[in-house]
């Protein structure tokens, strides 16, 4: 994959990835999970680029494939925005990263299509969404767990759902193996594909169902993900293993909190450290609450 610092700018204009400025303006890339592609390429993006006199560019997809790409010196961002800790974790762990910083946080939530055969079942609720989504036809997608932190949250949502509506083997009547091909898709496509009637219903983070005005049921808390304070309550009742890379490991949920940090490879922290500001302002928590996020919630990771 290449660093949209080497893609052609006929073509990054194109994807609407790079705001026209001056022509010697500096560039400031911003590496951020894929759900945030609204808030991000139309809010906070454009405010920060004419605020600072900068070209922006974002590269959103699955927090975990980005923090991977970081790794390897695939791509170079002057800063990085992920859901959940854990991808913060793979840059500490690898010595790219001293602290992030809480922007932003959210909580899990089912999509459906607003022109799909179950609108109206599920606008009705006299259905329970759980026993929409097991009715013949009522196709469901999600993201990948190996990539993207949304892939493994909607497999505890359904885990912690399971336990909570007292509905043995909801899991596998829902969402099937664990890595199910049927249903994943990238998480910049899945809300595109559901908003476009393609599958009938989805996982999705609150905040970016809501920028993209599409119709979602709301969730108990205690399946939710959004309350740290539910995290050894219920939180921790769910969790299954992964193969990742070759190897076994047991992955587990961590609140839905937003976190930002400049990589020690950034070619312009200080423009990264600046957009952080910029997120955590009056101004860019406005932008954030605008687009369906809530505030940002516990302390910095370190």
């Amino acid at each position: 994959m290449k660093s949209l610092r080497k893609t052609p700018l006929a073509v990054a204009f194109a994807l609407g990835l790079i705001l026209p400025v001056a022509a010697n303006a500096e560039t400031m890339l911003a590496a951020f999970a894929g759900s945030m592609g609204n808030v991000m390429n139309l809010h906070l993006g454009p405010a920060f680029a004419k605020s600072h006199h900068v070209e922006f560019r974002g590269e959103g997809q699955g927090a975990y494939a980005l923090a991977h790409l970081i790794v390897g010196h695939q791509i170079t961002p002057d800063v990085f925005i992920s859901i959940t800790p854990g991808p913060i974790e793979v840059l500490q762990k690898a010595g790219l990263v001293k602290t992030a910083y809480p922007v932003a946080s959210t909580q899990m939530c089912i999509a459906y299509s607003p022109n799909g055969p179950f609108a109206k079942d599920f606008a009705s609720g006299k259905m329970p969404w759980y026993k929409i989504l097991q009715l013949p036809g009522a196709t469901f997608g999600r993201t990948d767990p190996k990539t993207d932190p949304q892939g493994q949250n909607i497999v505890f949502t359904m885990q912690l759902a399971e336990k909570y509506y007292h509905q043995p083997g909801l899991v596998q009547k829902i969402l099937g193996p664990i890595e199910n091909p049927k249903q994943i898709f990238t998480e910049m496509s899945l809300l595109a594909r559901l908003k476009a009637g393609q599958i009938a219903a989805s996982s999705g983070y609150l905040s970016a169902v809501k920028s993209l005005h599409l119709p979602y049921i709301k969730l108990p808390v205690q399946i939710n993900l959004s309350d740290p304070q539910y995290k050894q309550s219920w939180y921790d009742k769910a969790g299954f293993k992964l193969d990742v890379d070759g190897k076994e490991k047991t992955v587990t949920p961590q609140p839905l909190v937003f976190y930002a940090a400049v990589p020690s490879t950034a070619p312009d922290p200080k423009l990264g450290e600046a957009f952080i500001k910029f997120m955590q302002s009056p101004e860019g928590q406005k932008m954030f609450r605008d687009d369906g996020y809530s505030a940002p919630k516990g302390a910095p990771l370190s």
